[in-house]
């Protein structure tokens, strides 16, 4: 065999490559009912485990706006109009 190994790896990458395409281009198998069921079910929990994290997040965020109020001893600061914009 006198041929560079780079030339017997060729043919192998090509018949990948070729394997690697056709395989892609499968379109995906339809889902039976079960699994539409599942995937619902699935959707709703993540859905669900969402609202509960966002709700659990506002409520850290209360604790920790008024930890930082109790710790600053924040005054009720009478609230300063917003300068006009002159044009």
């Amino acid at each position: 065999m006198n041929a560079p190994k780079f030339w017997m790896v060729v043919p192998a990458l090509l018949v990948a490559g070729a394997v690697g395409l056709a395989y892609a281009k499968l379109p995906q198998p339809p889902m039976d009912d079960a699994a539409k069921a599942a995937a619902a079910t699935k959707k709703a929990k993540a859905a669900e485990a969402a609202k509960k994290a966002a709700a659990a997040l506002a409520k850290a965020q209360d604790r920790a706006v008024e930890r930082y109020k109790m710790e600053k001893g924040m005054m009720a600061a009478p609230a300063a109009p917003a300068a006009k914009m002159k044009k």
